[in-house]
């Protein structure tokens, strides 16, 4: 099962999607402070100032769990790939939820900055997309074996 490599693909999609949640995504400047946004809460050095829409947590938090439970369906080939569309989906969305905090209207913050683990998404869809391709080459792989035979 881990021998495979689209579950090492798998493997460091959850790990980019899980690190979101434990570094921070942007920070903004704000009357001469810097506020730095994480998945869940906006601070001010270690104090919490307010909270992030709870929607970016919840898909961040599926986006992290729906790799894992994709490499433990190994024998179920096309099942995971619709799983890895629809994390692709998940990782979509998380793109979304950051772009629209970062660039939406709600911001009233003077000036900011995207972190490097705002990019997190869209190297985890590199990877969905190695492990989707990877994982129907082992599916054609086993059809033609059975042609065979």
């Amino acid at each position: 099962m881990l021998q495979r490599i689209q579950s090492l693909h798998l493997l460091v999609v959850a790990a980019l999607s899980g690190v979101m949640f434990f570094l921070p995504l942007m920070w903004f400047a704000n009357e001469g402070e810097q506020v730095y946004m994480t998945a869940l809460h906006l601070l001010v050095g270690d104090a919490v100032i307010g909270k992030t829409p709870i929607y970016l947590p919840i898909l961040m938090g599926a986006a992290t769990l729906l790799p894992l439970l994709t490499i433990f369906l190994f024998k179920r080939r096309m099942l995971q790939v619709r799983l890895c569309a629809v994390e692709a989906v998940l990782l979509f969305g998380v793109l979304a939820m950051e772009a629209m905090l970062y660039f939406g209207p709600q911001n009233s913050l003077d000036a900011g900055a995207l972190q490097p683990a705002s990019f997190a998404p869209a190297a985890a869809l590199l990877f969905v997309w190695l492990a989707a391709r990877a994982i129907l080459r082992d599916e054609l792989l086993v059809r033609s074996l059975d042609r065979i035979r």
